[in-house]
């Protein structure tokens, strides 16, 4: 077998039909977009939602809601994860850097620890946010919570 004879299968490719090309080509003259007209023009292109010129519907239903520009999102992981990594990696310090090494969390999120599950032992936690539940359950088996400063809340 030699590379200057592989080829696609049988009916695996098929070639373009070359418009405006001549009468005989079958797709010649106007090249299939009829006669005049507004879309037989070259270089047409319609707007996006555009229909046909009545009201689109995108303006025609109403504007409502609001999205409040402080927001602070955070990517939530709850305390079953959290002992199921000390578990695995024999921690007893977890903090936004070994989450993110573990692929639990991406590198700009936020973390707030959650309460559903238990710890077993004491762990060192270093979030940005915690559950009034998952603070209760880490300092109840003598952990510790560490809280980080975000720049949002000393402005």
């Amino acid at each position: 077998m030699d590379l200057s004879t592989l080829k696609p299968a049988k009916g695996a490719t098929k070639k373009n039909k070359r418009m405006g090309r001549g009468q005989g080509s079958g797709k010649g003259g106007t090249s299939g977009k009829g006669h005049k007209g507004q879309k037989a023009g070259t270089g047409y292109n319609r707007k996006r939602g555009f229909e046909g010129g009545q009201t689109p519907l995108v303006r025609r239903l109403p504007k409502f809601g609001f999205t409040n520009p402080t927001r602070v999102e955070y990517k939530g992981i709850n305390l079953d994860a959290i002992q199921g990594l000390a578990d695995a990696k024999g921690l007893t310090v977890i903090d936004p850097t070994v989450l993110r090494a573990n692929g639990l969390i991406a590198r700009n999120d936020k973390l707030k620890v959650l309460g559903r599950g238990e710890v077993t032992g004491a762990l060192t936690i270093t979030a940005h946010a915690f559950s009034a539940t998952a603070k209760a359950a880490i300092e109840a088996k003598g952990g510790k919570v560490e809280i980080i400063a975000s720049v949002a809340a000393k402005a």
